[in-house]
């Protein structure tokens, strides 16, 4: 038996697990992965285990629906900031995570003591200065590798939202040169100030939106330059339909 709380942000889900005041005995991937059945436990694209730091003031574990664990997740994060501090953690504004990608900075931005905003110090991107070609059934899609956090491979494409993510997304998630999977970005360019994107994500499969993936599809555009410096990214939302009865 344990606590836990159900997040999004941007549609992108997680169930959060204190594991300071909860302590297991079994293994992690195994209870991220029944936590994130969307059929038989919570339902999440991911699980966060928050626990102390001996290098910053928490740590965050965070595992894909698979149960594979990732080095880091940027709407998650933005997740776990406002947890910790609204269930009374912490009373800063301004703190650090632990993560497997390095320690990050957060800062909250507050309205009546509520956390209405997170923003992310994502750290220095590795862009590898290269690109792949890859053909599948005749086509050629050209793929930027980026790491940022977690390694990231940007598709610039046209017609996005057309797009068979389902079908092209986990041949380049497992494709040859990705010996540890990658997550895939599909961007389309919408004019020199927003980008398009759909994303799909290693251990997951698509999801409504990914912070490091928005940040490494801004990037790699942005070095190509394609785009200026401030940037919008406009990433896939959930509809919702209302009626009354």
């Amino acid at each position: 038996m344990f606590s836990f709380s159900k997040m999004q942000a941007t549609g992108n889900d997680f169930v959060i697990i204190d594991c300071i005041d909860n302590k297991f005995e079994y293994s992690l991937p195994v209870l991220a992965e029944f936590v994130c059945n969307r059929h038989y436990g919570v339902g999440a694209d991911g699980a966060i285990l928050m626990d102390k730091s001996e290098i910053a003031d928490f740590k965050m574990r965070i595992f894909n629906h698979d149960g594979t664990e990732a080095q880091m997740c940027g709407n998650g994060i933005r997740c776990l900031a406002k947890y910790v501090f609204e269930k009374g953690k912490t009373d800063k504004t301004q703190f650090s995570i632990e993560t497997l990608a390095g320690v990050k900075k957060v800062e909250l931005e507050l309205e009546n003591q509520k956390v209405i905003s997170v923003k992310v110090n994502m750290g220095e991107p590795e862009i590898e200065n290269l690109k792949y070609v890859i053909e599948i059934e005749g086509k050629q899609y050209q793929i930027y590798p980026i790491v940022i956090g977690n390694p990231h491979a940007v598709c610039f494409v046209k017609g996005v939202d057309r797009f068979d993510v389902e079908k092209i997304g986990p041949i380049l998630e497992n494709y040859k040169y990705f010996p540890n999977k990658t997550n895939v970005e599909f961007v389309e360019i919408l004019d020199e100030n927003n980008i398009k994107v759909r994303v799909w994500e290693r251990g997951v499969g698509e999801t409504k939106s990914c912070g490091t993936g928005a940040c490494a599809s801004s990037m790699i555009a942005i070095h190509e330059k394609w785009l200026a410096n401030d940037v919008t990214v406009h990433l896939k939302r959930w509809k919702f339909k209302r009626s009354l009865l």
